[in-house]
């Protein structure tokens, strides 16, 4: 069989066309393959970006709320310092303006030049319960019969008086007939707007008894507050239905 240059020619075409058809069908195969193969970590690396960008949202969010949580805890703590000094600066004002509402029992005679010319005008006593020093709506009432009569009287002083019974120890109790004889002032300056410098508190414990602690109806009438209103002044006369003095 005689090969012609023309079918040599023809054949080496063929050739060069299967090679190169062979060469593309490799390359999209191994575009194929490498596709299939990193498509995987393409998604994965996707998805761990994605992860990474919320947990630092979570992270950012987290330390958002910390910080005002901090800032409000701040606020908190400088809020109460303030009240506390707040309320250090009232108790101490309040323990000022205690000692300044009374006078104690030792500064009546100096203050008082001569209390011979002061004179009684009325008197109340009002009772409490075994170591209480609260006033009852009875003994409000009964104050309330006293402090209405002061405001028509002249160069008048209170002696405020707080005793107890005799159960206990003696400085407990004249602590806490002072505390009595303080009531007392509290309620009358308080409700009748009476001047500081008119009250003369005095708070004998168990020293003076009006009746005997050997029974309990005497021990009650000791626990007890004897308020005295004085004058040096002439008052004018009662009016119908008034009767200063009793």
């Amino acid at each position: 069989m005689m090969v012609t240059e023309e079918n040599g020619t023809f054949r080496a075409a063929a050739l060069t066309a299967a090679a190169a058809f062979l060469l593309l069908a490799a390359g999209c195969s191994t575009k194929n393959y490498v596709r299939s193969q990193t498509a995987p970590l393409v998604q994965k690396t996707n998805e761990l970006d994605d992860q990474t960008a919320a947990n630092n949202r979570e992270i950012q969010s987290v330390n958002d709320r910390a910080q005002q949580g901090i800032q409000q805890a701040q606020q908190s703590a400088a809020t109460a310092t303030q009240n506390a000094a707040a309320a250090t600066q009232a108790a101490t004002q309040a323990q000022s303006s205690a000692q300044e509402a009374v006078n104690s029992a030792d500064s009546l005679a100096s203050v008082v030049a001569n209390l011979d010319t002061y004179k009684q005008l009325s008197d109340v006593s009002v009772t409490f319960g075994f170591d209480k020093s609260v006033l009852t709506k009875a003994d409000q009432s009964q104050l309330d019969q006293l402090g209405s009569q002061l405001n028509t009287t002249k160069g008048y002083i209170l002696e405020v008086t707080g005793g107890t019974d005799s159960t206990g120890d003696a400085q407990y109790n004249y602590a806490l007939s002072q505390r009595r004889a303080a009531a007392v002032v509290q309620y009358l300056a308080s409700k009748f707007n009476i001047p500081p410098h008119k009250f003369y508190l005095i708070g004998i414990g168990k020293d003076v008894e009006v009746a005997s602690n050997r029974t309990a109806a005497g021990r009650a009438k000791n626990r007890r507050v004897e308020i005295q209103v004085l004058s040096n002044m002439a008052q004018p006369p009662a009016t119908p239905g008034q009767s200063p003095g009793n």
